[in-house]
């Protein structure tokens, strides 16, 4: 039997749940972008099919162009503003969780750093994980 994993956003109103065994990867992401967004030097984020997640509750969506000229929808909780989930408008088939919204993420294993190069000398690229200067080619 498949181990489930769930967040939430701080308030409680807005929930998700997935199986781990559906999870693809997960990443720190150092993008100028994401370091806006989370607020740190990096956003850490775990890649799950879309149609494997159950979210429950209205996100409250924020798109933008990335560097890469990709658009990023950026999905939170309309009450607290929390970032729960995060997907790439051209690639509808997967979401980025934000791992810190996570009820349990002691079982996350990070395969890789993106966008390197916009690393703050405060929040480091982890040297023992493989990194990308940009976005992997896929």
């Amino acid at each position: 039997m498949s181990e489930q994993a769930s967040g939430s956003c701080l308030c409680g109103r807005m929930s998700y749940s997935f199986d781990k065994d559906h999870v693809i990867s997960a990443h720190h992401c150092h993008c100028t972008d994401c370091r806006k967004m989370t607020g740190s030097g990096k956003a850490t984020i775990i890649m799950v099919p879309t149609e494997k997640l159950k979210l429950s509750g209205e996100l409250k969506t924020f798109t933008i162009t990335g560097s890469d000229g990709s658009h990023v929808a950026r999905g939170f909780c309309p009450d607290c503003g929390s970032q729960l989930v995060s997907y790439v408008e051209e690639m509808p088939d997967i979401r980025f969780i934000k791992a810190g919204s996570l009820d349990n993420g002691d079982w996350v294993k990070i395969n890789s750093s993106f966008w390197s190069q916009s690393a703050e000398p405060w929040s480091p690229v982890d040297p023992t994980c493989p990194s990308f200067t940009g976005n992997p080619e896929p």
